[in-house]
């Protein structure tokens, strides 16, 4: 049977997303490869299933998986684009999302962008996870360019090292022996930070199982944080990746907010050919 699915990006992160609300989905790591191959498959940073939500509050479950199959714990870009269909389909302006580490608020914002509730920034070691008691704030490690960085959870691994020139960082061959450190037991996601002033950022990142992407919504929020921590920034700025924009706000209650655009290439259907 063929499966319909829509293509959407977040400032150029993007992803195939599958509506299996009334019809579920059989999906393996294998089929996930296929379909997110840029050669023979549709192509994506992700794939993301919507799938009836489990929690009470909630309007739907979004289920994550990287381009290399595995799953994943939590993506902001996508989680804008998920609200966005849901908004659109409910006339309304809030929708809750659930994922595996927890629910999610998202909202209408101004401009056709989307807000959303990452959640609290998670700073013990425990939580990141490292592979021995560490303080996130220096986690001591380096390589090439890159030393000391500071380690954030946003339901998932960050680790943001924060350098003179971003630009100047060879992330294509850091990204992934960080990424695969012996202490991130669950891998990372290795962001690459330039402070140009308290309320602007410089981004790049190379995310966990996908490789270097455009854009990386819970790496904005993670980096916020951490600059942050180490003093260098207020507690709102813009986030700039290679894709555009991201505003980031570390609310005093711990949560984290990101706002920013999505959008739909196009929609059509994965062959059976494909899923066989």
């Amino acid at each position: 049977m063929a499966i319909s699915f829509r293509k959407m990006h977040g400032l150029g992160n993007d992803f195939v997303v599958i509506d299996a609300r009334d019809q579920a989905l059989s999906l393996d790591d294998r089929l996930a490869r296929r379909i997110a191959d840029r050669r023979t498959g549709i192509g994506c940073d992700q794939l993301i299933v919507i799938e009836p939500a489990r929690a009470g509050r909630a309007d739907a479950f979004m289920r994550i998986r990287n381009a290399d199959g595995g799953e994943v714990e939590a993506c902001g870009n996508a989680t804008r684009c998920v609200a966005s269909l849901l908004m659109a389909e409910k006339g309304r302006d809030h929708v809750v999302i659930e994922t595996v580490v927890g629910l999610l608020d998202a909202e209408a914002a101004s401009g056709g962008r989307v807000a959303v509730d990452m959640g609290p920034a998670r700073l013990d070691w425990r939580d990141i996870p490292l592979a021995e008691p560490r303080d996130t704030l220096n986690l001591g490690i380096s390589l090439g360019q890159l030393s000391d960085p500071v380690g954030v959870s946003m339901g998932n691994p960050h680790a943001v090292f924060f350098v003179a020139d971003a630009e100047a960082v060879d992330l294509s061959a850091l990204g992934p022996p960080l990424e695969r450190h012996k202490i991130f037991p669950a891998r990372a996601n290795i962001e690459v930070a330039q402070v140009a002033s308290p309320t602007r950022i410089r981004l790049r990142v190379w995310e966990r199982g996908v490789g270097i992407t455009s854009a990386c919504g819970t790496g904005a929020c993670a980096t916020l944080v951490a600059a942050v921590r180490r003093g260098l920034a207020e507690r709102r700025a813009t986030v700039v990746l290679d894709g555009g924009e991201l505003e980031i706000e570390w609310m005093k209650d711990g949560h984290v907010m990101m706002t920013g655009p999505v959008a739909t290439a196009f929609t059509g259907t994965i062959d059976s050919q494909l899923a066989a």
